[in-house]
């Protein structure tokens, strides 16, 4: 049995990679994108509705069985706190209640390697606030991913990232035990690890509940069987 999905966050290095899995998938048989503005992409599968995300509407968001999230920014690039917060929590929670309404029962979400609620730090603090808020959205199942970084092709990263991604790649053998959590994940097995982690009991009996990932799962999900 085929299954519909609906991503937002398309454009961004995860979300891209979400994409070209999700249209390749067999058990898709319609991607929804929603987005600021038209993907230069073309597929028989391919729903792109450009929205205002500041006036999400429940016209806006189709029916369909699973929801892939990758909405992020930063707040260099949100240009403020607040901004960052719109995006990285008030966003992701409006199409989470809205995709449930319209009847999907499952979300895979990306979080961040020690997001907590209230947190002191002000990053993990939103970060930790928006799992709650999806965790209460009435979906069946919800999986949250937490990386550290997130490796792939950044144009516009500075030298100072890039330099900190470098370091965190060369240091990723030496992270053991509890700091495997803060290991380098690239791009693309994120994105291969949040579809299998929603594919994972498609069948009679569908997994119930949420799920934290970190660095160990998003390795599980994507060994080979």
């Amino acid at each position: 049995m085929t299954r519909s999905a609906l991503l937002v966050g398309a454009t961004g290095l995860v979300g891209h990679q979400l994409l070209a899995r999700l249209l390749r998938d067999p058990l898709y048989d319609r991607v929804t994108v929603l987005a600021r503005r038209p993907l230069d992409v073309a597929h028989p599968t391919l729903d792109v509705r450009v929205v205002d995300f500041d006036a999400l509407e429940a016209s806006d968001v189709p029916a369909v069985d699973d929801v892939y999230c990758a909405l992020g920014s930063t707040i260099r690039a949100a240009g403020s706190q607040q901004a960052f917060r719109q995006v990285d929590q008030h966003y992701v929670v409006a199409v989470a209640r809205l995709a449930h309404a319209a009847g999907a029962r499952r979300i895979a979400v990306v979080s961040s390697v020690g997001a907590k609620a209230g947190a002191r730090n002000f990053y993990l603090g939103v970060k930790g606030d928006m799992e709650e808020e999806v965790k209460t959205a009435g979906f069946e199942r919800v999986e949250i991913f937490r990386p550290s970084f997130i490796t792939g092709p950044r144009p516009d990263r500075r030298l100072a990232e890039k330099l900190g991604f470098a370091a965190a790649s060369a240091l990723s053998p030496a992270m053991r035990g509890s700091a495997r959590a803060y290991r380098p994940v690239p791009a693309g097995r994120l994105a291969a690890a949040m579809i299998a982690s929603l594919r994972e009991g498609t069948g009679e009996t569908p997994k119930g509940g949420a799920s934290v990932r970190t660095y160990e799962d998003i390795v599980r999900l994507t060994e080979p069987a």
